[in-house]
């Protein structure tokens, strides 16, 4: 199981650096993310509550201070405050850091996660999309395809340099769909739930557009593909589609029972028997070239052929390679700061 997004989580102040011009303010690094807080209030090696950007933070006395920024109130999701990229005197902030005295007493230890302590959710709109009237849990065994950003694990960046040849996507900003076939079942799924077949669903309009659950059956394998739907009607296309396409980034082996993720090669070849797009390739090397975060952050920057801001990079080795750090799989997304700041 691979290592889940922790929202709330303890770490610890790695360093502080003074913001020119600024006389209250100073920024923060804790992992590889940067956060702008006021002057003083933590110091090197201190421990502290981390937010990390896209938190929804429960109304509360604790967070009150947050809602001149970050109030947002939403049919579903309901009233909170939600955390997003900033820009102060030029420094970019993402994140949110607390002491841990917004906590209940308690021995924490660093990278304990507190999102569930604290009532932290995901802001998250995509999930609430209604696509089918009808919905069932995600299928079990199949992974679902949530990227951790490299500033949340920064070590990755030595597993990356440590594995060989990899290969750099472009992060198309769509809705995450996974299709699938195993023992004569067709399924169509969203991030987390399996909708069933109607009229209203984007996905499946898609797979019936192309033909897909023939061709996947014409196989003759028990497989899941990922990919990202984008197009009219979804996260605004920014991609500015005249039509719903499909951006494959994933196939996994899922015969004798467990998933196995296909190698970038094999995954072109069964793309293109399907008659399936690929998210872009940007990057292929024989060894991994960048060496920081910030590298990766400048990486990131671009645009789509739309003219707006990409959403980012994916980085994976051309051969799976398994993860320490994430207990699975080795792979790692970069956002691209501009689209943080002018998409969101």
């Amino acid at each position: 199981m691979a290592i889940e997004r922790k929202l709330a989580s303890i770490q610890e102040i790695l360093s502080i650096t003074p913001i020119e011009g600024a006389d209250r303010i100073e920024c923060a690094q804790v992992l590889g993310w940067k956060c702008v807080g006021n002057k003083g209030q933590f110091k090197v090696g201190d421990r502290c509550v981390y937010f990390e950007v896209d938190s929804f933070l429960p109304i509360d006395e604790r967070f009150e201070f947050l809602r001149k920024s970050s109030y947002r109130k939403h049919e579903k999701l309901g009233e909170g405050y939600r955390l997003r990229t900033q820009r102060f005197r030029g420094q970019i902030s993402q994140g949110l850091l607390q002491p841990l005295s917004i906590l209940p007493e308690g021995d924490y230890e660093i990278g304990d996660d507190v999102s569930g302590i604290l009532g932290v959710r995901k802001w998250d709109l995509e999930e609430l999309e209604e696509e089918s009237s009808n919905k069932r849990r995600f299928p079990e065994g199949i992974p679902k395809t949530d990227e951790l950003r490299i500033q949340s694990c920064p070590e990755l960046i030595e597993e990356l340099i440590q594995c060989g040849e990899y290969y750099i996507t472009t992060k198309m900003d769509g809705a995450s769909t996974t299709m699938y076939l195993r023992d004569g079942h067709f399924g169509v799924c969203t991030r987390n739930l399996e909708v069933q077949d109607e009229e209203r669903s984007k996905s499946w309009s898609y797979a019936h557009r192309l033909d897909i659950p023939s061709k996947v059956m014409a196989l003759g394998r028990e497989i899941a593909i990922q990919g990202e739907l984008c197009g009219p009607g979804i996260q605004g296309n920014r991609l500015g589609l005249d039509k719903t396409e499909w951006y494959i980034f994933t196939i996994l082996d899922l015969e004798g029972g467990d998933s196995r993720r296909m190698g970038y090669d094999e995954m072109m070849e069964i793309v293109s028997v399907l008659g399936l797009d690929a998210v872009p390739l940007e990057e292929r090397g024989a060894s991994f070239p960048y060496k920081s975060v910030e590298d990766l952050i400048e990486r990131a920057k671009g645009n789509y052929p739309s003219g707006r801001s990409k959403e980012g990079i994916v980085i994976r080795p051309v051969k799976p390679v398994y993860s320490r750090s994430l207990t699975g799989w080795l792979s790692v997304k970069v956002i691209n700061n501009d689209y943080l700041l002018k998409e969101r």
